[in-house]
């Protein structure tokens, strides 16, 4: 399998969960996924910014984790309800709103790891990173969004897919055939995949194993795993083999990394 532009060069990765919210910035009332968050996380050095994808009232892909602005903003309303001007206004001292077509153009040299979080999303998101597919991994808890973006990209034009990581219908089959020793079912399940992003844990399973690690890096698949926020942690699994960080705390990850003598990527 040919190394996606995405995943290149080597590992270690560092993806920054959401941008960077520091506690300077959090004092300040910046919010996760906005445009402070990811210059934040791109100026601490993380090449990679995890956000997530959903769709305004009028038809805008925005960077924006939950369904509704109750969390982030005091406000109950649902996103798919508010119209993207309404938006702006809301995070304008929160760090600012962020589009995906502002993040993509603001942030040249960004890798963006995109969960389309909507299923009225996919279109768009997949539309837009169409142009900047070498630079774009899309995934989902749903395989159905996130192969509806990747079909969008090609509709619009991509000169290649966007990178991708399956939803958890499809790890949850993986795991299953590893536990059946399905050899070629195994192989099958990562033969259309860049990277696995999954927690090390999912309740009492331990997903990220000596044995994952091996077929997946065999079927030249990364792992990724989030969300590693205490040092120990990364360290820990950055020896066990894993290929990326998905991390609230990009600066500690970043510094850690450099610290271990392997730039970050």
């Amino acid at each position: 399998m040919t190394r996606h532009p995405y995943l290149s060069p080597d590992a270690p990765r560092v993806l920054a969960h959401r941008g960077l919210v520091t506690p300077d910035a959090a004092a300040l009332g910046i919010a996760e996924n906005s445009f402070a968050a990811v210059a934040e996380a791109h100026a601490a050095g993380a090449v990679y910014v995890e956000s997530d994808c959903h769709l305004t009232a009028d038809g805008v892909v925005v960077l924006f984790h939950d369904d509704d602005l109750q969390r982030v903003a005091g406000d109950p309303r649902a996103i798919a309800d508010v119209r993207v001007h309404e938006l702006e206004e809301l995070m304008a001292d929160r760090g600012g709103l962020s589009t995906l077509a502002q993040a993509l153009e603001a942030f040249p040299e960004v890798r963006f790891n995109l969960d389309v979080k909507a299923a009225a999303a996919a279109e768009g998101v997949g539309r837009l990173v169409a142009p900047h597919a070498e630079r774009v991994l899309v995934t989902s808890f749903s395989d159905e969004r996130r192969l509806e973006a990747l079909r969008a990209a090609a509709t619009a034009g991509a000169a290649q897919r966007p990178a991708t990581s399956p939803g958890s219908a499809t790890i949850a089959r993986l795991v299953a055939a590893r536990a059946l020793h399905q050899t070629r079912r195994v192989r099958a399940l990562l033969a259309d995949v860049d990277a696995l992003q999954i927690p090390e844990k999912q309740g009492p399973l331990r997903l990220v194993t000596p044995g994952l690690l091996r077929d997946a890096h065999a079927a030249g698949v990364e792992v990724h795993v989030w969300t590693v926020n205490d040092e120990s942690d990364m360290a820990r699994l950055l020896d066990a083999g894993v290929d990326g960080l998905v991390t609230d705390r990009a600066d500690a990850a970043v510094a850690l990394v450099n610290e271990r003598g392997t730039a970050p990527v």
